[in-house]
């Protein structure tokens, strides 16, 4: 399946060479295949290189792939060259080199055209803002929706609330014991130990699991650091615990959705509501299957509650739309969205419910707000996860 990031970045090579293409997201949602679909689509002579397996410390091994991407677009004497780094955050001061090789081509007026893919958003945005300011264009791949799952497994939507969207793992969920499996060893584990332990000091990596497993386990909740350090008894402090929500955040595992207000400060000295970008981490940490949850109406209120908020999660990243919930006293907003001003307010009726004293309450504060409504009687949540978001507005 062709994900629309591959016309997008087809579209970028038929223009001059002007810029660096950076495409970042988290593991296994297909960031590879659609480089590789690109090369192929386009026919233009290309080099790969993943820095997935280069030893740590080696600062020398992207100066060499970049300079083999050179000898080979001139023994090929091609007008056109592609050279696409997969995984370039694990090469250490990688924008900085990056930067010095894309100015010496283009002081030449040569050189190839470069895509660089990544997992790690925090370690990629860092570096792209402090080396490469006004020499790249990004885009970020988001875990698949219901429509792309639907298009290419025919899934139908509890078997993507329940799933996710990994791709990688439809295969396996005839064996619910199998998937799970594979998502907790080749996903987890491995999103946490390369992406996050591997290039980031982390002085409590126990306690960064530990937030992931109840953060999976609280997710669509709304959750204080301080209650969270009570639970796990940890001697640490709220500050820390902010630091790894963002680190799980920016590797497309965990996120900490903050309570809107009309100030900034309001708006971080909140308790986070925690929410998966994908729901297959969630269910993969539980005891129930599919079949168990469905027929539990709590249980399935929950996971369909987390599988519209990790939706809204990966297109607020994707389409540039500001994340929040809403809560005054006991009145409470499931999700806001902003952009540019303009606010929609969301609630989830799960359960059938059509009490909405948070919505009521909501527009007395921001009465020019859109109110939706997601329930049995208003936009069925199915419905609701194959719209764009920003059609809402």
């Amino acid at each position: 399946m062709e994900r629309q990031h591959l016309q997008q970045l087809t579209n970028r090579m038929d223009e001059p060479r002007r810029f660096i293409q950076v495409v970042m997201g988290p593991r296994q949602v297909g960031k590879t295949t659609v480089a590789s679909q690109l090369l192929k689509k386009t026919g233009i002579p290309s080099l790969y290189a993943s820095a997935d397996a280069v030893p740590a410390g080696n600062t020398l091994w992207l100066e060499g792939i970049w300079e083999s991407a050179r000898i080979k677009m001139k023994a090929e004497s091609a007008s056109e060259f592609i050279l696409v780094i997969d995984e370039i955050q694990k090469i250490p001061g990688w924008s900085e080199m990056v930067k010095r090789l894309w100015d010496e081509d283009s002081l030449n007026k040569s050189g190839p055209r470069v895509v660089l893919l990544g997992s790690s958003r925090l370690l990629l945005q860092t570096g792209l803002t402090e080396s490469l300011a006004g020499r790249f264009e990004s885009m970020y791949m988001g875990h698949w929706s219901f429509s792309e799952m639907k298009s290419a497994f025919g899934w139908n939507a509890d078997q993507y609330a329940w799933f996710g969207g990994y791709p990688g793992s439809a295969g396996l969920i005839s064996d619910e014991e199998r998937w799970k499996q594979y998502i907790n060893t080749s996903l987890i584990e491995t999103s946490i130990s390369r992406d996050i332990l591997l290039l980031t000091r982390v002085d409590k990596p126990a306690l960064l699991k530990r937030l992931f497993e109840l953060g999976c386990l609280y997710s669509g909740q709304i959750l204080s650091f301080t209650k969270i350090l009570g639970q796990i008894q940890e001697a640490g402090n709220t500050t820390t615990l902010s630091h790894y929500l963002e680190l799980l955040n920016t590797a497309g595992l965990l996120g900490g959705i903050e309570k809107y207000a009309s100030d900034i400060i309001r708006k971080r000295s909140s308790s986070p509501k925690f929410q998966v970008h994908n729901n297959a981490l969630v269910t993969a940490q539980r005891q129930e299957t599919l079949t168990d949850a469905l027929g539990n109406p709590s249980l399935w209120g929950r996971i369909v509650e987390s599988a519209i908020g990790a939706w809204l999660l990966n297109q607020s990243v994707s389409a540039g739309i500001s994340l929040y919930y809403w809560r005054e006293r006991d009145k409470e907003v499931d999700f806001v969205l902003e952009k540019q001003g303009r606010l929609v307010a969301l609630e989830i009726k799960s359960n059938g419910s059509d009490h909405d004293k948070g919505l009521s309450a909501f527009l007395s504060h921001y009465p020019a707000s859109r109110i939706v409504k997601i329930g049995k009687n208003t936009v069925s949540w199915q419905k609701f996860l194959t719209i764009d978001p920003l059609e809402l507005f």
